[in-house]
């Protein structure tokens, strides 16, 4: 993912934020982001327009030929913390809320 400064974005192989992730499918394509408060800390708000890609995740198994088309445009909200060496960390939660499983996006190096 690069976010750019005038606010546009482009995604590269994203998993659906919450339950969606169980679907397994990735999005590619280009967006908008904005930094927006939320209960007491920050998010990244960022929106799929255009998607120019759709994916399956290899650790899924092949999707039930009932299931919903994936999304051609949809919505992350990534919550903002610091990590040890106090660099930003943006991440969001995938599947059931109570296991609390993290997806945490990381810098490329260089970047």
């Amino acid at each position: 993912m690069v976010l750019r400064e005038d606010g546009s974005a482009v995604l590269e192989s994203l998993d659906g934020q919450d339950f969606d992730f169980e679907d397994g499918w990735r999005l590619s394509g280009t967006g908008t982001w904005r930094l927006a408060d939320h209960d007491g800390g920050q998010v990244v708000r960022l929106a799929l327009t255009t998607r120019t890609r759709v994916e399956q995740r290899t650790s899924v198994p092949v999707a039930d030929p009932s299931a919903a088309e994936p999304p051609s445009t949809y919505s992350w909200s990534f919550s903002v913390d610091r990590d040890q060496r106090d660099e930003l960390v943006l991440f969001f939660m995938y599947g059931d809320p109570d296991i609390g499983n993290m997806y945490v996006m990381s810098r490329e190096t260089g970047a």
